[in-house]
């Protein structure tokens, strides 16, 4: 099955937001906001979002470092230390405006239902969490990989109230068995599910990384398609 993909540009206070779509291959669907790791639109992220089209899903990846000039960085050695330079640098606030903003244009796209889920790798789902705590409008589901930036965000998580799906590594490097333990008390609840992985690091869905863990990201990625058909039906 063939998806198409194309370049679009999302209105903002502060000029047009660049983002990348992908269309299922019968042209319409529900939607999905897809927040990308600290590497940006990378290679990896525009395969997962390709697999989602093909699920049949009208995918948006949001150029979420656009405000600092870059998309992407390159795959290498140096890649982690590129992606963390680039976060360091990035607006918080903004960039969870910025998804709020590319969610309300989603929703409103001929081809897309109103029905969105929020799906985020990494940095992407610990933006994607919080983005969902504030939207106005919330999505119909929530997948979140080894979210970063959710131990400092628990406090929204009464206000994360969708379906979720987390998974986590149980050998992740930068969130320790216990902080897991604690995300999982802070978002438990009748419509949450949450894995962990034996001897899966940090980042092990991306086939591009050293961290790959080819086992947990085949299971993980047929539970998230598994949730989603559920949750946000194609």
């Amino acid at each position: 099955m063939s998806t198409a993909e194309r370049r679009v540009a999302i209105p903002t206070a502060l000029g047009a937001m660049p983002a990348r779509q992908w269309l299922p291959p019968r042209g319409a669907g529900p939607g999905i906001l897809l927040f990308q790791e600290i590497f940006g639109i990378s290679p990896y992220l525009e395969r997962r979002a390709a697999d989602l089209a093909r699920a049949g899903y009208v995918v948006l990846a949001p150029e979420f470092y656009w405000r600092l000039g870059a998309a992407s960085v390159a795959d290498g050695p140096d890649m982690l230390e590129q992606g963390l330079a680039l976060v360091e640098r990035l607006d918080w606030d903004a960039a969870v405006t910025d998804a709020l903003t590319a969610h309300t244009w989603l929703r409103g796209q001929p081809h897309s239902s109103d029905a969105v889920g929020f799906v985020g790798f990494c940095f992407g789902g610990g933006l994607a969490f919080a983005a969902a705590a504030r939207a106005d409008v919330k999505p119909e589901a929530l997948v979140s990989y080894y979210g970063s930036a959710l131990p400092a965000l628990l406090d929204l998580a009464p206000q994360v109230r969708m379906p979720s799906l987390h998974h986590f590594g149980s050998a992740d490097s930068y969130i320790d068995a216990a902080t897991v333990a604690r995300i999982r008390t802070a978002v438990e609840g009748p419509d949450t599910e949450f894995y962990t992985y034996p001897g899966a690091d940090h980042a092990f869905d991306n086939a591009d990384f050293v961290t790959h863990h080819p086992e947990a990201a085949t299971i993980a990625w047929a539970l998230t398609l598994a949730f989603l058909a559920r949750r946000l039906p194609a």
